[in-house]
């Protein structure tokens, strides 16, 4: 099995949609988060744990990576992880989607898999360091004002 094959779409792929960027809310705290992750970071390391070899190419590690930060931060199943990113704009676009998608670019079993490949270790890496991006001062949801009187 190879290394993922790291998404770099272009926003060429489609004329007549939508980019998910230009439709979404960017001080949103999903797309904040997404901006401030090291993505290759975690791809190459991720990335270590897969040789050359035969077999189908795994998913993308932002969309699984994306995924395991979606499922521990909002305490998910891998269903209702699922049930919840085909309806949610914000949880594509953590996941590296350029368009919004109606249906699961992987199979459920695939996430298991996954976490199972990555191990215990890794995933308590990445969740450590999505929640150390978040609470980043400049991330931060600045308090809203009230009404000037």
């Amino acid at each position: 099995m190879g290394k993922p094959r790291e998404r770099r779409e272009s926003g060429e792929q489609d004329l007549f949609r939508a980019c998910l960027d230009q439709i979404l809310n960017m001080n949103h705290e999903l797309v904040r988060l997404a901006r401030s992750i090291d993505w290759p970071v975690l791809e190459a390391r991720f990335g270590e744990v897969y040789c050359d070899g035969p077999g189908m190419p795994p998913l993308p590690t932002r969309l699984m990576a994306g995924l395991a930060i979606l499922k521990h931060t909002f305490n998910l199943s891998d269903e209702a992880l699922c049930e919840r990113w085909i309806e949610n704009p914000y949880f594509q676009y953590l996941c590296g989607e350029e368009f919004f998608r109606h249906e699961l670019p992987f199979d459920r079993s695939s996430m298991t898999r996954w976490r199972q490949r990555m191990g215990e270790e890794r995933i308590a890496a990445l969740l450590q360091e999505s929640l150390a991006v978040a609470l980043l001062p400049r991330h931060l949801c600045s308090p809203r004002k009230g009404p000037e009187v």
